[in-house]
């Protein structure tokens, strides 16, 4: 049986029936069509379908749609505005700090809420910050530079 889930995502309010067992990364991708949020491990362990939930980052992989109800969730798609591209994704792109880009809408999701708190973060934030983050293209220096470059 289907449950009714209202919630806001990227600023727009969102009323859909879900099935229980449905994760927040499937309904990201398969109910809104957000396909930014990309669904890699489904364990948790890679950080690429990472959002904002009420201000937090968390791997949607391992939350249910059922548990965002009447939360407010980011994603990539949230960030672009009619000027263009968010400040961390520019530096993300001018660093050299996206190769493939599987990892990098979790990663710049992760990286502005950082400097979101820290404006000004030393290195060891932003690893920390980052942590939860996989990626097998860059070596993570491009990824860390780009993030002081903010």
């Amino acid at each position: 049986m289907k449950n009714l889930i209202k919630l806001t995502v990227n600023d727009r309010e969102v009323e859909i029936a879900v099935e229980p067992n449905m994760t927040l990364a499937d309904f990201i991708r398969y109910e809104l069509g957000l396909t930014g949020t990309k669904k890699g491990c489904e364990t948790g362990d890679c950080g690429a379908c990472t959002v904002i939930m009420d201000g937090i980052p968390v791997n949607s992989c391992l939350v249910l749609a059922v548990q965002a109800n009447g939360r407010k969730i980011e994603t990539i798609e949230g960030l672009e505005t009619e000027e263009g591209l968010h400040p961390v994704q520019e530096a993300f792109v001018e660093s050299g700090a996206i190769q493939c880009g599987f990892c990098s809408p979790g990663m710049i999701l992760s990286a502005k809420h950082l400097l979101d708190k820290h404006p000004n973060p030393e290195e060891g934030q932003i690893r920390a910050a980052i942590s939860g983050n996989l990626c097998r293209c860059t070596g993570y220096q491009k990824i860390i530079e780009a993030i002081k470059r903010v």
